[in-house]
């Protein structure tokens, strides 16, 4: 059984998790115990303890051991990708992706525990000096989703201890693994006791624990929209630092006059890679009327050539769903989809071992009809077909989500109008609105997102807090 880490030591909780594969749900991949509320407590105090002695360490020490974090991680990527492959069901080539991109987030953020800077400010008054300077918040709650279980851990934690705080981390309950694995690494690299805590287990139990305590001074969540809310709430009443990302329905526009080609690898890409199973995916396909038709029928005829089966193999294009209960609220929503008047392309259940859904089109769509408008997080877009450039950016923006966008066009007048007028925290020309770099920031708008941005040098703006300190010369 695969436990927690509390305080540098390898605790079991009172309950446990199946960790299984959801191509073949008949494989156990492992067990990991559940935390209790004891073992949250302990953790937060592991933290809290180890807080003033990490938060002074020299910077060198802290980027000496996240740059061997990062390290170990590349050298085990091929190992981790395989088990990531297997507790979510990403093709092998997304899942070993997503292990370099956890590596070199590690990487980077041991460049940014040097260069950790302030300013020197001139005093309107004389003998007197400013200096403005970056400190560590404190002790930090992270909680990651299921949908990238290395990558977004990775994105947390490396910047929480590059700046020296100290973490308590709650990896998403369907994917454990990988998280264990990072926690693994974390531990035989060196992270002292206590400044990295890892509980695994159920969220409607950590989550408020990490939120209301008053020795947590700061959470960075990720997941579904609903729970962002109740955290912030609960984040609010305890005048607690936050940072959410949550959920996505993002457009991508496809104007008459963009390459068709382009246009449909990036929708394929946005819409059904990594099944659908990203915030940042294409579930709004907005088309201009004059190539509608033909993009349309291409994109039918790559979508319903993908090659779906078992991640493991090198010919699979697209994995299964991560879950049975995932994969039933997407069938709901493909039945929901034909019952507003869409005409549904693909969508149904593949009758194979697994939790295997074939990517759906909803052609015909509307704006207004809730398939349109909620997130599925399946391999399912909307079509929407449009007049003109205007009416496109109004329907992109029409929708309670604001995280990223796209536009296919050969017209860089289209393409700067709409970088400007998109509602979207990250905005993308001829490119799938799913694919980010790690070393610029991420995070969206509306009810997207809350607090500053991840990623890059901005992240030193959740994972820090600003001093302004005054000295008179005597």
């Amino acid at each position: 059984m695969k436990q927690n880490l509390i305080a540098g030591k390898w605790v079991a909780g009172s309950d446990v998790t199946e960790n299984r594969n959801p191509a073949n749900p008949d494989e156990l991949i492992d067990i990991y115990a559940r935390a209790t509320q004891a073992d949250v407590e302990a953790a937060i105090a592991a933290a809290n303890e180890a807080f003033d002695r990490w938060s002074q360490t020299s910077p060198q020490v802290r980027a000496d051991l996240l740059d061997a974090i990062g390290t170990r991680i590349l050298a085990r990527k091929d190992e981790i990708g395989r088990l990531l492959v297997r507790e979510e069901g990403k093709t092998l080539p997304e899942a070993i992706g997503e292990t370099v991109r956890a590596g070199q987030l590690f990487k980077f953020f041991a460049g940014e525990a040097l260069r950790f800077s302030g300013d020197l400010v001139a005093s309107i008054r004389p003998d007197v000096d400013v200096d403005v300077t970056r400190e560590a918040v404190g002790v930090v709650g992270l909680i990651t989703p299921w949908n990238f279980p290395i990558a977004i851990p990775a994105w947390k934690i490396a910047p929480a201890l590059a700046y020296g705080n100290t973490v308590v981390f709650k990896p998403a309950d369907l994917t454990p693994g990988c998280a264990h694995v990072l926690t693994e690494i974390l531990h035989d690299c060196g992270c002292p006791p206590g400044v990295f805590n890892m509980v695994m287990g159920s969220g409607s139990l950590i989550g408020p624990l990490l939120a209301s305590s008053p020795d947590v001074d700061a959470i960075s969540f990720t997941g579904s929209e609903p729970v962002g809310a109740g955290l912030a709430e609960t984040c609010g009443r305890n005048r607690k630092k936050l940072q959410l990302e949550m959920g996505g329905k993002n457009p991508m526009i496809v104007l008459d006059d963009a390459n068709l080609d382009i246009a449909v690898d990036a929708c394929l890409n946005g819409a059904f890679f990594s099944t659908g199973q990203r915030c940042t995916a294409s579930s709004r396909l907005i088309v201009q009327a004059g190539i509608h038709d033909r993009f349309v029928d291409s994109l039918t005829k790559r979508m319903t050539s993908l090659r779906i089966g078992d991640p493991l193999e090198d010919s699979t294009q697209m994995g299964p769903v991560a879950s049975l209960k995932q994969l039933q609220g997407n069938l709901g929503y493909v039945d929901l989809a034909r019952q507003e008047g869409a005409e549904v392309i693909g969508g149904e259940a593949l009758d194979r071992t697994g939790y295997f859904q074939a990517p759906a089109l909803f052609v015909n769509a509307t704006n207004d009809m809730r398939s349109t408008q909620d997130e599925i997080f399946g391999p399912c877009a909307s079509v929407l077909k449009v007049a003109c450039l205007d009416e496109a950016i109004s329907v992109a923006n029409d929708t309670v989500f604001g995280l990223s966008s796209g536009i296919c066009t050969t017209s860089l007048k289209a393409a700067r109008t709409f970088k400007r007028r998109s509602q979207a925290g990250m905005v993308m020309v001829n490119l799938p609105t799913a694919g980010v770099d790690y070393h610029v920031p991420f995070g969206g708008r509306k009810r997207s997102s809350f607090g500053p941005r991840e990623q890059g040098r901005y992240a030193v703006e959740f994972y820090s807090s600003v001093k302004t300190a005054y000295t008179l010369a005597v």
